[in-house]
């Protein structure tokens, strides 16, 4: 069993020298590419290491239970110790999003709901704020365009973590969030007290490490500079600050006009830029490889309902894990990490199957 470990402790220890060398933290990409798999790695070493004490010490309690009964009362607990390490050690053999130690942009859009759903993406802004507080992640706005009422037609954040272990990485987490939320509450505009139901879309990038990973010639690019507006149209400023960057070759179109600078617009315009093109260069690649597995969890269609936030029942539901809590409240202010965590479990569980499947 696990026989495909010692490929990975012998690159382990490759790892290790190569971080003793100088010369690989003289470049800052290398040293993080590395850091992120010796990181990956470790975990995976030190369940080896587990799942070997564990069979070292079952077939020694073995053994001495045939001279001391003693030592067979502590079997069954051995059994049930190996068994929970042979678990572990199985779920860090999965393959792994090569993609999840990255950091993220995250998109909100507004739906079906006009006003409120507009007001509910703010809400899901705050939601998602307080969840990256409470994983020590710092958040950037990148942009936004508010609504009359104080929310948002459209915001852009970007999410940055603080761990290079790829299974505590922005992107591990916040990728499941990607498709259609949808609220039923009474919306703030409504006077008769009736409770309706808008949607609010969420789109997530994972973010380029360094420029370079993602080539861009600048003549594929069309740039047009225009003057920033606010709620309503009105002129936030009367220079031509606000940027529009078209990708030629994709079609890809972003918009900046958060910042009161140019410069400033158009490097975070070039940051989601490249995260968008990275994410369709993943998808292009998945689609080529057509015998690949389609995560059960996190499809490639961003137009799914994905969770319900029902705020009469305080209820919040995950359409695709079957996860139901009546917990919003707190779910509103950040405690989304269960939520997170029945969509890793589920599609660790999918990939496991599939790996079932084919060693069968």
């Amino acid at each position: 069993m696990f026989e495909s470990v010692a490929v990975l402790l012998a690159e382990h220890e490759d790892l290790q020298v190569q971080l003793s060398d100088p010369a690989v933290h003289a470049d800052a990409a290398r040293a993080k590419k590395i850091n992120r798999r010796y990181a990956e790695l470790s975990r995976i070493v030190a369940a080896h290491a587990a799942w070997t004490q564990n069979v070292d010490d079952l077939e020694a309690a073995r053994e001495l239970a045939k001279d001391d009964e003693a030592f067979a009362e502590e079997v069954p607990a051995l059994e049930a110790s190996l068994v929970e390490a042979e678990e572990k050690l199985r779920r860090l053999l999965i393959p792994r999003d090569p993609d999840d130690g990255r950091d993220v942009i995250m998109e909100i859009k507004g739906g079906e709901g006009g006003a409120e759903s507009a007001l509910f993406a703010a809400d899901l802004l705050r939601m998602y704020t307080h969840y990256a507080e409470s994983k020590g992640w710092k958040t950037e706005l990148l942009e936004r365009d508010e609504s009359d009422l104080g929310g948002y037609k459209n915001v852009q954040v970007a999410i940055k973590g603080n761990s290079s272990d790829p299974a505590q990485g922005v992107w591990a987490h916040l990728k499941y969030e990607g498709g259609v939320h949808r609220v039923q509450r009474v919306p703030a505009t409504e006077s008769q007290g009736r409770i309706h139901t808008s949607t609010t879309g969420v789109l997530v990038f994972p973010e380029v490490d360094e420029p370079e990973e993602v080539e861009i010639n600048q003549n594929d690019l069309k740039i047009d500079v225009y003057r920033s507006s606010g709620p309503g149209g009105q002129s936030v400023n009367t220079t031509d600050s606000a940027v529009r960057i078209t990708h030629l070759p994709t079609g890809i179109v972003v918009a900046m006009q958060n910042e009161k600078s140019q410069l400033q617009n158009r490097e975070a315009g070039m940051r989601v830029l490249r995260a968008r093109i990275l994410a369709r260069q993943a998808e292009e690649q998945a689609a080529v490889a057509s015998d690949a597995r389609k995560s059960q969890i996190r499809g490639m269609d961003r137009s799914e309902r994905i969770r319900t936030y029902n705020f009469p029942e305080n209820r919040i539901a995950d359409h695709r894990t079957g996860y139901k809590a009546y917990n919003l409240d707190a779910v509103m202010d950040g405690a989304l990490e269960p939520v997170i965590q029945s969509c890793i479990t589920a599609d660790e569980e999918a990939q496991l199957a599939d790996i079932g499947d084919q060693s069968a």
